[in-house]
């Protein structure tokens, strides 16, 4: 019986991931900021027998200090963690800053998985075949980090911040790996491709339009967390890994989605945003 936890775990692939396995018998954490939907998963669990081994976490995990909690509260109850995925994100066509200050984008697909990434490792490594699975865009053409402003304080736009975030995680998977050459956890980049999952966003009306026209062409939610599965239950040999649903993507030394140079200078540059905020979560 291993311990699952999923980011996002409230709607669309997260939740799909949650099911597969209580099914499996696991037991499964989720994590998400809608209370209704957490005990609806909870019900679930009740309903199908599983209860005993569902958990829901509320959080806004766009805040650093709801991401210190949430590492708290599953390190005091959960001694080992053999699963953890991300797959909370969301869309804003207008930027908008948390109460601590950071660009909401990036603060919440880009900094929630960095701190519960680092923030768990003592769990995971604990675990037999402990794996971390990052559900974002590898092995697609995505801008540099805005490494003067984040935050796109002077030129924002909805897609950029996505598409940066997305460029962060990509950056995230190389220095994970990097920041703890010994580990035994698997750190895997995976983009699902085209999937009708929730695609939770503030969306302005031209790209609400879009959004709906690509849910109405993508796959279903059970299709798209077959790869997911796949590396969950079988974690790729190296230290960090890359995939396009099933298609491996190049991360040796010089490829276009390995800067280890540039992944050094996030990670350094996360730890110097985080230390100017209360606390210390620079991991």
């Amino acid at each position: 019986m291993r311990t699952i936890v999923i980011s996002g775990g409230t709607d669309g692939m997260g939740r799909a991931l949650a099911s597969t396995y209580l099914g499996r018998g696991d037991n499964v954490v989720i994590v998400g900021r809608d209370p209704a939907k957490g005990a609806a998963f909870l019900a679930g669990a009740d309903r199908d027998g599983a209860g005993s081994r569902a958990q829901f976490i509320r959080a806004d995990l766009s805040l650093v200090a709801e991401n210190r909690r949430v590492v708290a509260e599953i390190a005091a109850s959960r001694p080992v963690v053999d699963v953890l995925v991300f797959c909370a994100r969301h869309y804003r066509s207008n930027r908008t800053e948390t109460a601590e200050g950071l660009e909401g984008t990036f603060a919440l697909d880009y900094l929630s998985r960095y701190l519960l990434g680092h923030g768990l490792v003592e769990q995971l490594e604990r675990a037999v075949r402990p794996v971390v699975v990052n559900v974002s865009g590898p092995g697609i053409a995505k801008p540099e980090i805005r490494w003067d402003d984040p935050g796109l304080a002077g030129d924002y736009d909805g897609f950029t911040a996505q598409f940066q975030a997305g460029r962060a995680n990509d950056l995230l998977g190389i220095a994970f790996a990097a920041v703890y050459p010994a580990s035994r956890t698997r750190y895997v980049l995976l983009h699902p491709g085209g999937v009708a999952t929730s695609l939770s966003g503030d969306y302005d009306e031209v790209t609400a339009a879009q959004v709906e026209a690509m849910r109405r062409s993508a796959r279903p939610v059970g299709e798209g967390i077959v790869p997911i599965v796949a590396v969950i239950d079988a974690p790729p040999a190296e230290p960090v890994s890359a995939f396009m649903r099933e298609r491996r993507i190049d991360l040796s030394p010089g490829s276009a989605d390995a800067d280890a140079e540039a992944a050094t200078r996030l990670h350094r540059l996360t730890g110097r945003l985080l230390s100017a905020l209360p606390g210390d979560a620079t991991g």
